[in-house]
């Protein structure tokens, strides 16, 4: 079968592989499609960082080169022996959390938190393929919706995840720093949790576009106006959750600044380098920064995948402002990744259809 296969940075190969064998607990998975996600880009352009180069990964036992590839859905194909609750032609979305199982994270149910985390498609062989093989757990039925659709469960979960674990309740001033496909689906879970105003600060004029399609209230041109103090003029002395989906140095700090004193700050993004910021912009107005990684994952992995495929199904989340373009997976590089990568470019999801 075809694959895109990751060997290192600005290194993906189309290749002709053999398939996965299907172990007792496992299933198959004929994929619909797979969303490159800012991850994959993050690989792409400066990795590995989630991918094992060097050893491989401690749970997986899987390093490159992998099949790359974590936002996927699909139908089932092939089921293992010991597997009583999924069935061949069942649509799935995949949850790719990668756990130990025995760290104390993993004993008290917050498999995310592993210390020995890793995704499928990042850390095993994933989506980028015409099929692939997963844990029986990993696989979250999707119901009526379209399976296209089940390949936008995974980032909308993190957006999910992150509005949870920010503790956002209705009415909560909000400010979302970059509208990509993350910054996007955050605004969908914001909406959903009832707050508002909805401030986006995004410098490309389609992602704007985008974002108030989302359901954004107020949208600013960082490279037009100050950002903080646009904000300030919206909300008095600044929002009361600030969340970070762009990952770069002046994003985490114009996230900090522009939440009121004791405001909280919601760090979504995984970074490619470190910042430099002023710690006394925590300190001194009694503001709190958290972090928030994935969604629940191992024996939950259908909580909050649930959760979004529920309100794919009613409704609450839009899929349509989200999805740029479809492309075959021998584009993968040229039609996907470059241009994603590319600044110039109005691309912000493309699903790959094997």
């Amino acid at each position: 079968m075809d694959a895109a296969r990751y060997y290192g940075q600005e290194d993906i190969r189309v290749e002709d592989i053999e398939p996965d064998e299907v172990g007792p607990e496992e299933v198959r998975i004929d994929v619909e499609a797979c969303g490159i996600c800012g991850s994959d880009l993050h690989e792409y352009t400066a990795g590995p960082i989630f991918v094992p180069g060097d050893a491989p990964h401690p749970v997986s036992g899987v390093q490159a080169p992998l099949t790359m590839g974590h936002e996927f859905s699909g139908t089932i194909s092939e089921v293992g022996s010991d597997v009583t609750d999924l069935s061949e032609g069942d649509a799935v979305a995949v949850n790719p959390i990668i756990y130990c199982g025995e760290c104390p994270r993993c004993e008290a149910g917050e498999y995310h938190r592993c210390e020995s985390l890793g995704f499928t498609g990042l850390a095993s062989n994933g989506g980028f393929a015409e099929n692939v093989v997963v844990d029986a757990e990993q696989a979250v039925l999707l119901g009526d919706m379209p399976v296209e659709h089940g390949a936008l469960v995974e980032p909308l979960a993190v957006a999910l995840h992150a509005a949870r674990v920010a503790d956002v309740s209705p009415g909560d001033s909000v400010a979302v720093f970059g509208s990509g496909p993350i910054g996007l689906c955050q605004i969908q879970a914001l909406r959903v949790a009832g707050a508002g105003p909805i401030i986006v600060s995004e410098p490309r004029d389609r992602r704007r576009e985008r974002a108030e399609a989302c359901g954004a209230d107020v949208l600013i041109d960082p490279t037009e106006e100050d950002a903080l103090e646009a904000i300030r003029a919206e909300t008095g002395e600044g929002v009361d959750i600030a969340f970070d989906v762009a990952g770069v140095e002046a994003t985490y700090n114009q996230a900090i600044n522009s939440t009121r004193p004791g405001g909280r700050v919601a760090e979504v993004s995984i970074f490619e380098e470190g910042v430099e910021t002023q710690p006394n912009d925590l300190v001194i107005p009694e503001r709190e920064l958290v972090g928030s990684i994935a969604y629940q994952g191992g024996p939950r992995s259908a909580e909050e995948f649930g959760m979004v495929i529920d309100m794919l199904e009613d409704g609450r989340f839009d899929p349509d402002p989200l999805i740029t373009d479809r492309i075959d997976l021998d584009d993968i590089t040229d039609e996907g990744f470059e241009r994603l990568i590319d600044p110039d470019s109005d691309q912000v999801k493309i699903l790959v259809k094997p």
